[in-house]
């Protein structure tokens, strides 16, 4: 990823506030490029994780027509693929899966990471991903290379 398409400056990349409980959480600069590029090269829209970062929401409400619809995919998507692009989100840090008292529901919701990337992207458009972006977050998501 190019640094003039980057969020975060050479300043700004270390230290992150979670603004709930108003403690610096430190990321490595690879983390955050890592997670950046995972956010921009999904197949969902920063509504989505708008509505994340308020409140849980639930896998059906994503799915199908109904994602399209409240504009949190690009393209209608089966389950099994809106369920596999989340949980690469949830291995890069960005989300996690909401527990209740039973156990894990099918539900999703931003990280301190995932907020912060998205508080970075307030007020601006996606950039659209090069190429080269495309093909590590495919590497990395495919293969699970460790990082």
């Amino acid at each position: 990823m190019t640094v003039s398409t980057s969020l975060f400056t050479t300043e700004s990349y270390m230290a992150l506030v979670d603004s709930q409980n108003q403690k610096n959480i430190t990321y490595s600069r690879s983390t955050l490029e890592r997670a950046e590029r995972a956010l921009v090269c999904s197949p969902f829209n920063l509504c989505l994780f708008e509505a994340m970062r308020d409140a849980s929401v639930a896998l059906s409400k994503i799915t199908g027509n109904s994602g399209v619809k409240d504009g949190y995919t690009k393209r209608p998507m089966s389950e099994l693929a809106t369920d596999n692009a989340l949980g690469w989100l949830i291995q890069v840090g960005v989300l996690r899966r909401e527990v209740d008292g039973q156990g894990i529901t099918d539900s999703f919701r931003l990280t301190p990471l995932g907020r912060n990337l998205v508080e970075q992207f307030q007020n601006k458009l996606w950039y659209t991903p090069s190429w080269r972006d495309r093909f590590i977050n495919t590497v990395l998501h495919r293969f699970r290379l460790p990082f």
